[in-house]
């Protein structure tokens, strides 16, 4: 039987990425990535009050394929667009809140923390990713030359963003709590930044930290597997709830490195909430717990039921 073609759109963001990439993987589909650009003057305009009409956006998409995958801001007008245009010869399928109505897109996948409801709303524990247990197998050796210790502890760095602004004071506090819980008793650091992690973090972890940890200083897929697969412990920046959500499949100890917030983030304490209470993270303090709690794979549950929703599309 011949795949599936899929279409994913987003704004070109790790996060982001790594959702539709996921549930593309998930559905077993081919699939291409256009990261999508806005005309000028509608890049100002929330999507609820743009027009659904194709001199919104720049990018010029084909129509071979059967299903879209948007995630983002940027991309629910296009995903609109083509579903129109489309109708029932396409599925459509937008992860995160798109702020428009519902009505618009075949599914909507949301994490519980939104609290998004509708009948075409698929809720999820987190975000889902395109991470698997195979790709941190397989990327596991990456790394482990470079450990020299028998405990690890990977420290996930995210970047400023509108709710945190990641001020030096902040970060230090951070970065001592990480030297004085871990490395003073035993563990080598991974260093992993984002695309969201400015220079100047990185070359102030470069300082602060001796060179037998590792630093990683440049945005490396094989990198961030690999710390993944090989950590005893995690730690994550409290501004990425993707990557909280990513380190989440592993199973494994989850600190969250908080930090205060410039504006409410209820978002985000609703998140930090759920995860709590599923054993799955706490807070970055002074001390180092072990514990366990079950893997996450939401991704897996997303994408079962719409296997069982495909039958009901005449794609031809």
């Amino acid at each position: 039987m011949t795949k599936l073609k899929g279409i994913l759109l987003t704004e070109g963001m790790h996060g982001m990425i790594s959702q539709v990439e996921g549930l593309a993987k998930a559905l077993d589909i081919e699939f291409i990535h256009e990261k999508i650009e806005l005309n000028d003057f509608w890049k100002l305009i929330p999507p609820n009050f743009t027009p659904v009409n194709n001199f919104v956006f720049k990018n010029d998409i084909s129509d071979d394929f059967n299903i879209v995958i948007s995630c983002g801001r940027k991309s629910v007008i296009p995903s609109i667009y083509l579903k129109r245009k489309f109708k029932s010869k396409i599925m459509n399928i937008h992860i995160q809140d798109p702020k428009v109505s519902l009505h618009n897109f075949d599914y909507v996948v949301a994490p519980e923390h939104d609290q998004l409801k509708g009948i075409n709303v698929l809720t999820t524990k987190g975000a889902i990713h395109y991470l698997s247990n195979k790709d941190l197998n397989e990327n596991k050796n990456y790394l482990k030359p470079k450990v020299i210790k028998e405990k690890v502890i990977s420290f996930i760095v995210g970047g400023p963003n509108k709710y945190y602004d990641y001020n030096d004071k902040i970060l230090g506090d951070i970065f001592l709590k990480i030297k004085n819980n871990f490395i003073n008793n035993g563990y080598q650091l991974i260093f992993i930044p984002s695309m969201r992690t400015p220079k100047k973090i990185i070359d102030k972890a470069k300082n602060f930290f001796d060179q037998n940890q590792i630093i990683v200083t440049e945005i490396d897929k094989k990198a961030y597997l690999s710390a993944l697969g090989i950590a005893d412990h995690i730690v994550v920046t409290c501004d990425s709830t993707s990557m909280i959500s990513e380190a989440a499949m592993t199973g494994k100890p989850i600190y969250v490195a908080q930090m205060p917030s410039t504006k409410k983030n209820d978002r985000f304490k609703n998140f930090f909430k759920l995860f709590k209470s599923l054993n799955i993270i706490k807070d970055l303090e002074n001390s180092v717990d072990k514990w366990n709690y079950e893997k996450l794979n939401e991704t897996y549950k997303i994408s079962s039921y719409i296997k069982g929703q495909l039958k009901n599309y005449d794609f031809s």
